[in-house]
């Protein structure tokens, strides 16, 4: 059974075709530059070179188009005609209260997904053009939403409430949802299988760090507790993203530079972060580096990051009463060991002891917690396609 998992942002499309006999890829791409000049696909099977095809694509119907085109393409296509692929699933950012699992698409759930674009109006058209656009490219074929905020949705009303009049919650739906959900999904099923223990018992806290990064409590293998919020921008530190600030910034910044709506969600969202504090870049490799060279504004950020975790585990072990594993995944969370370590030295309280030479292997499934550690300190690697794939498969069989 053949799964094509699409990712659309506003601009960029991301696919991966995976064999869920075997759970391997057989293809992957990323086509760029959506409705601008120099648009380009990047097309890779896994057992050969990339395959690079320039094209006018206005739209995200002719980019999966052109996808589908290399897909069964006689020199570097993956299969020989489309009805090999069983279903569609597709990334969707915001489900808002409307969604609390992966659903099979329907007209119904179409118009919901409209009615969640004002949670999502960067991301969640672009979802949306994804799935209209398969619907029109492959008749008959079953398409699969799968939300970024779904795994949140388990969250106690405590939890998820902000500190507004309830009226906003109820008419607007204003409320905390949280991101990522498919990595964390992910990760809260894996990290049990790793630690050979039931899912009912565990309390795991999981540490999404990368350009973007969230933090997720799951106890029992439900989430109780996360760090983004209403939108992405809420929660930690983040590569271009300012994390948790006071509100009262916000009109001061619009005041003070004379920004419009448009101009302060634009830089909050892409001028903040790391980005800001340390003037270097969003990229944390370019931050390290920098601060080697004793770069103090790039150090800066640094320590903020790590600081901005090791607050959110404390508050999670709170909230769980106790955490049994704590688990880094995604770019940083899976590659930077030296971060990791700065994390985790500040976690005594927790009993966690470090094996310095685990902590040294990059991007595979790992404990790297010494044998006495009192709490495990786990590096998973992320498949947030994977999981897409098998809520697709659970679905549509």
């Amino acid at each position: 059974m053949k799964i094509l998992v699409i990712n659309c942002g506003s601009s960029s499309l991301k696919y991966q075709l995976i064999n869920m006999e075997t759970k391997h890829l057989i293809a992957k791409g990323l086509v760029d530059r959506i409705g601008l000049a120099g648009a380009v696909l990047t097309h890779s099977l896994t057992s050969g070179e990339d395959e690079v095809i320039t094209a006018d694509i206005p739209n995200h119907t002719a980019a999966i188009g052109l996808v589908l085109e290399a897909l069964i393409d006689p020199k570097y296509g993956a299969v020989k005609e489309l009805k090999e692929i069983a279903a569609v699933g597709h990334r969707v950012l915001h489900g808002a209260h409307k969604f609390s699992a992966s659903v099979v698409v329907n007209d119904a759930v179409m118009e919901a997904l409209y009615e969640c674009i004002p949670l999502g109006p960067l991301h969640n058209p672009a979802n949306i053009a994804g799935i209209e656009a398969c619907q029109k490219l492959m008749p008959g074929t079953p398409n699969v939403a799968v939300f970024d905020t779904a795994f949140a949705q388990t969250m106690p009303d405590y939890a998820y409430v902000y500190g507004l009049p309830y009226e906003y919650y109820e008419k607007h739906h204003i409320r905390r949802y949280g991101f990522h959900g498919t990595s964390h999904k992910y990760i809260s099923q894996r990290a049990p299988i790793v630690l050979g223990r039931p899912t009912e018992e565990l309390k795991v806290i999981i540490c999404h760090l990368g350009n973007g990064s969230s933090i997720t409590a799951v106890k029992g293998g439900k989430c109780i507790e996360t760090s983004m919020g209403l939108t992405p921008l809420a929660g930690l530190l983040m590569g271009t993203r300012c994390g948790d600030i006071d509100p009262a910034i916000v009109s001061k910044v619009m005041t003070i530079e004379n920004l419009g709506v448009d101009q302060i969600d634009n830089f909050l969202n892409k001028k903040c972060g790391v980005l800001g504090v340390s003037g270097v870049s969003s990229d944390f490799r370019d931050l390290g580096a920098a601060a080697e060279q004793g770069n103090y504004r790039a150090q800066l950020a640094l320590n903020m990051f790590t600081y901005y975790i090791q607050k959110y585990i404390g508050s999670y072990v709170a909230a769980m009463d106790g955490v049994d594993a704590i688990v880094f995944t995604a770019g940083i969370g899976e590659n930077s060991s030296s971060i990791r370590a700065a994390i985790c030295a500040k976690m005594n309280y927790l009993g966690v002891s470090l094996d310095e030479e685990k902590n040294k292997i990059r991007g595979q499934e790992i404990d790297i917690a010494s044998a006495d550690s009192r709490c495990r300190i786990l590096v998973i690697p992320t498949n947030e396609e994977l999981m897409i794939a098998l809520d697709t498969v659970e679905l549509t069989q």
